[in-house]
């Protein structure tokens, strides 16, 4: 009997010494999943932006208020202004910030990772693309620098159904795209506002990007296909002028799509007085006074461009014409741009046509904000819309060849690209079905 318990007891303690070795075993492994998910925590990966690992300092970003100064902002972070001082004199050569401080840019603050957080940088973006760095860590110096831009070549084709711009917006296109096409690339051999429902369009032309994400807009169209009324209008880029940066469109046989001078220097504007050498104005008891401009009413701030090609001779403000600009174009035309608010242009300048030459205004004689726009055709003013304007200038014959060899590989791939098969399947099911209900 004694044996027989003393084995039941046995049993027992080796249960028990069994089910305490499995506790302790699974309390290790869970203790060695707690330890491998520890130690699988990853460092944080590390940020760059304008030169700098982001992680390696305490990060401000803000935008300046109206108003704000660039040293009040310094001083809002512990730098007092003896020193905001020696940081404006020491950089002013490389960038006067103080004179460039504008409300509403960004600006990025680095401080220290401590408990001080002392701001060690300080960085301006007047645009997307350029950044100022202002350093004051140890030794205070500046530098003016850009962002990485990559472009992305893209392609769109439509069909017209009531304009182009409605085309391309349904389609997610901006709408600068419209803008090129219409006044930079076709202004002078397809007028956009009277397109017909059916013409169509194939468009190549890059986008550009800031740091591989920011999105910059259209860069610029590098060929055009455009059927309206079933007749093709081809057009390529090309540069016929390397140290001017002159790039004009072309067509298949290497003819120029604009002519030598733009319609007006001011997009989106109408004409609110015209050249008229009779014309009488009630404020001055309707006594004949000549008008020999046209004026383009725009808003204040609207870039105005230069029509053609040419060199400034005159940027000033004086008397009635307030801030103005004069530009020869050849031997024979010149062009006077008046009123405005501001000029960016100086005199001996070489401009291309479309650059901006200043903004509308109202400096001068002006009941309201407009350019006088002035022609001269051999020293006489005379009205730009009763003028036969020359075509612009033509490809030479050195540079024809080049470009039709170099148009070959683009026009290859413009004439394979596809328009849209579904749009055009639904407008045949549209008339089959016409064509059965009429039978």
């Amino acid at each position: 009997m004694d044996r027989k318990r003393n084995r039941r007891l046995g049993n027992k303690y080796l249960i028990v010494i069994g089910f305490l070795v499995a506790f302790f075993v699974s309390c290790k492994e869970d203790k060695k999943d707690i330890i491998e998910e520890v130690a699988v925590v990853e460092e944080p990966k590390d940020v760059y932006e304008f030169g700098f690992n982001l992680n390696d300092y305490v990060v401000k970003k803000d935008t300046v208020r109206s108003g704000e100064s660039f040293g009040q902002i310094l001083e809002q972070n512990k730098i007092g202004y003896p020193k905001i001082f020696h940081i404006a004199e020491k950089t002013k050569e490389t960038y006067n910030i103080a004179r460039f401080f504008q409300a509403g840019k960004p600006y990025t603050i680095l401080c220290s990772k401590d408990s001080l957080e002392l701001p060690e940088s300080f960085i301006y973006q007047p645009n997307k693309e350029e950044y100022i760095v202002i350093n004051f860590r140890d030794s205070i110096h500046a530098f003016k620098s850009r962002k990485p831009i990559s472009y992305v070549e893209k392609t769109v084709t439509g069909v017209i159904t009531s304009s182009i711009s409605e085309t391309l917006d349904a389609k997610g296109v901006s709408p600068v795209l419209t803008n090129k096409l219409a006044d930079d690339i076709y202004a002078w051999t397809i007028d956009f506002r009277r397109l017909q429902k059916g013409d169509r369009f194939k468009v190549i032309y890059t986008d550009k990007y800031i740091d591989d994400s920011i999105y910059g807009g259209i860069h610029d169209v590098k060929a055009a296909y455009f059927e309206h009324n079933n007749e093709p209008f081809y057009a390529f880029q090309f540069e016929t002028d390397s140290v001017k940066g002159i790039i004009d469109y072309f067509n298949e046989e290497a003819k120029n799509l604009r002519r030598a001078f733009l319609k007006a220097p001011v997009k989106f504007s109408r004409i609110s007085s015209r050249y008229n050498l009779r014309r009488r104005i009630a404020v001055y008891g309707y006594k004949v006074r000549a008008h020999k401009g046209t004026d383009f009413a725009a808003p204040i701030g609207t870039p105005i461009m230069a029509t053609a090609n040419g060199t400034v001779t005159k940027s000033e403000r004086r008397g009635g014409n307030g801030n103005y600009v004069k530009i020869r174009h050849n031997a024979t035309y010149e062009t006077q741009y008046l009123h405005m608010r501001k000029r960016k242009v100086k005199v001996g300048e070489f401009v291309k046509q479309g650059d901006v030459i200043g903004w509308v205004g109202m400096t001068g004689n002006t009941g309201g904000p407009h350019v006088c726009y002035r022609f001269w055709v051999n020293g006489r003013q005379v009205d730009p819309f009763k003028q036969k304007l020359p075509e612009a200038k033509p490809i030479s014959d050195s540079l024809k060849y080049r470009y039709l060899e170099y148009i070959k590989p683009t026009r290859y791939k413009l004439d394979n690209i596809n328009f849209e098969p579904e749009i055009i399947q639904e407008e045949q099911q549209v008339q089959t079905i016409v064509k059965q209900s009429n039978s």
